[in-house]
């Protein structure tokens, strides 16, 4: 299967010669086409400052990442925007939409960005609403819906210009458990049905048990990874919790 991501020997510091923290400490590994990478780790684990750098908010300080083949950190200025617009979608925690707009006009304007073509945009938010399930809410202000109804109109938000990449930031931290678990399942329908590649940043196991596979960081690098291959989400889950008790005391923070 094809490789969308590839992290190559990256590292990522801060400070200055006196006080040094590596945050990213000299880590490497690949995301397939159509895989559903969560990426766990308790605070401080890097995990979000790799995050960063893979979305090109934080610049690198050593190694490569790239993306369909194309190495991202050689990308400077107003090249940065556009690749980001163009390949890369985005799930935050705070959801990110605009107040002013409707659920609809908050999904289109990616599209808007992009010249998309009316009669296109058109289809293409019909398709992935009725995916999410928020077609019905479409026409409503994000003050007027719930956080789980936010949540899916921001993954809509991300799918809807089928970027090479989706990486989702803690997107269930700010939902109750009945929302939390209806945007994983619809991620996990994204998945399947549109084959989009995410990449999904979590502290907790209930959450990354929905990915195919998952690498655990702590201090900077790799601790482990597992892959769920063809147990069931509960065996899964099962197996999660086991490499958490083996952070001994990082498990109150990463479940």
């Amino acid at each position: 299967m094809k490789t969308v991501l590839k992290i190559d020997s990256l590292e990522k510091y801060y400070g200055n010669k006196g006080n040094i923290t590596k945050a990213i400490d000299n880590i490497s590994f690949d995301v397939k086409e159509s895989e559903f990478l969560a990426i766990m780790g308790a605070s401080g684990s890097g995990k979000t400052t790799l995050l960063n750098c893979i979305s090109t908010i934080d610049k690198v300080t050593s190694g490569h990442i790239y993306l369909s083949d194309k190495d991202i950190t050689k990308i400077k200025g107003s090249k940065l925007n556009d690749f980001r617009r163009k390949e890369l979608g985005f799930i935050f925690q705070d959801f990110n939409l605009l107040d002013t707009l409707t659920a609809k006009e908050n999904i289109a304007l990616a599209l808007a960005i992009n010249k998309e073509k009316s009669s296109n945009i058109e289809s293409k938010i019909d398709r992935v609403s009725k995916e999410l399930e928020i077609n019905h809410i479409l026409n409503k202000y994000p003050y007027e819906i719930s956080g789980g109804e936010k949540q899916r109109v921001a993954a809509a938000r991300a799918i809807i210009t089928n970027p090479k990449l989706i990486l989702a930031d803690e997107p269930t931290g700010a939902l109750d458990s009945k929302s939390a678990r209806m945007l994983l399942e619809k991620l996990e329908n994204l998945n399947d049905e549109f084959k989009a590649t995410i990449l999904m940043v979590t502290h907790d196991a209930f959450t990354a048990s929905y990915a195919d596979r998952i690498i655990f960081m702590r201090d900077g690098k790799i601790f482990s990874e597992i892959i769920k291959g063809d147990k069931t989400r509960k065996e899964f889950f099962q197996d999660i919790l086991d490499v958490v008790t083996l952070l001994g005391g990082d498990l109150g923070s990463a479940i």
